[in-house]
């Protein structure tokens, strides 16, 4: 059974960043509704006798409830409309708004929906938007006073006028002043994720956020029946490396690995630091070959690195296990632990190579 996100929203998924775009379309989808409740609830009022509204402005909020209720159909599930169906609205809203002028006179209250109207333009359509439908507001209203059956006095008209541009201008200084608190928030928010989920030397996944998403890849894999494989790289003598040169080095020499990995692997694979000098690499929809052919790039080129470390150059080399598998159910510690030992195959037969451990199927 739906719940009353998914018929008021429909299914939709925003993408990390997009937090205010996700306010703008619930807020947009909200305001339509409460727009169409609230002219339905008026005309319930004409209906039965509480209101006396001229007939023409009577089908004028039955055009306008209707064409709200479909505008939410057409923005429901459908957040890519979102800036579309906001600009067809206003129009909507302004249409209504001016037959009331016009054909409810005796409402003097009546003119208070071009208030309402201007926080809404500026959330949903940006600030020169706001400031482009506030000045048009001001010019409709002090040109077509003149034309209406019980115009405003001067007076009136003037205050109208004053609080319209008083409230254009706050909300002016108000959404950019939001906006930019907004994105500082968000850019210190990615910082603090990054640097939660990124090893602080290397820049790479740490072991915590490597292995979520590695089981969130494996879950997407066993969805489609899709077989994947598990890289283990351990760089060979790296504690004589600290031993002879000091540690400064061995961080020169982590940091050189990192990136050249990330220069061979694709941007669907995910590589994490696991250890000191212990990586591992997820390469979903892989097969055997396909992850011997990638890992023996990457042996090749670490060992092409050659990093200078003082007045030399060191040669670097790694040792890279080997494990696929495509069974369901099958966690990453198992397929984890059968490329380790896939890895200490490769130490045992000498280092600097790769060695498989695949699974019978």
């Amino acid at each position: 059974m739906p719940t009353l996100r998914q018929i008021l929203y429909g299914d939709v998924t925003f993408l990390e960043g997009e937090e205010y775009r996700a306010f703008q379309f619930r807020f947009l989808t909200v305001l339509m509704l409460a727009g169409a409740v609230v002219t339905g609830l008026l005309l319930l009022g004409v209906a039965t006798g509480i209101n006396t509204i001229d007939t023409l402005h009577v089908v004028s909020m039955a055009i306008f409830m209707s064409l709200s209720l479909l505008l939410w159909l057409g923005l429901r599930g459908r957040p890519h409309l979102l800036l579309k169906l906001a600009w067809m609205y206003e129009a909507v809203c302004m249409a209504e708004y001016t037959s009331a002028l016009y054909m409810v006179s005796a409402d003097e209250m009546r003119v208070i929906w071009y208030f309402t109207n201007i926080p809404g333009v500026y959330i949903l359509l940006g600030q020169k938007a706001g400031m482009l439908i506030t000045l048009a507001t001001m010019l409709g209203l002090a040109v077509g006073n003149a034309y209406l059956p019980q115009p405003y006095s001067i007076n009136a008209m003037a205050t109208l006028l004053v609080a319209l541009f008083y409230l254009g201008a706050f909300f002016h200084i108000y959404g950019a002043r939001s906006m930019s608190y907004f994105v500082r928030m968000r850019e210190s928010n990615q910082r603090l994720r990054h640097l939660a989920s990124h090893d602080p030397l290397t820049d790479l996944l740490n072991a915590g956020a490597y292995y979520a998403t590695c089981d969130q890849l494996i879950h997407l894999a066993q969805r489609h029946h899709q077989q994947f494989s598990v890289l283990f790289v351990d760089l060979d003598h790296f504690k004589k490396i600290n031993d002879t040169y000091g540690h400064e080095a061995g961080d020169i020499v982590l940091k050189a690995v990192s990136k050249t990995m990330l220069s061979v692997v694709r941007q669907s694979d995910a590589v994490g630091r696991i250890g000191g000098e212990e990586f591992s690499v997820f390469l979903p929809d892989t097969d055997l070959a396909g992850a011997h052919k990638l890992a023996e790039h990457m042996r090749q080129e670490i060992e092409d690195l050659m990093p200078q470390i003082a007045t030399q150059r060191l040669r670097i080399t790694a040792s890279i296990g080997i494990a696929t598998s495509d069974q369901v159910g099958e966690s990453m510690a198992a397929i984890q632990r059968r490329a380790d030992q896939a890895m200490y195959e490769a130490k045992q037969l000498g280092r600097n190579r790769v060695s498989c451990f695949a699974t019978t199927t």
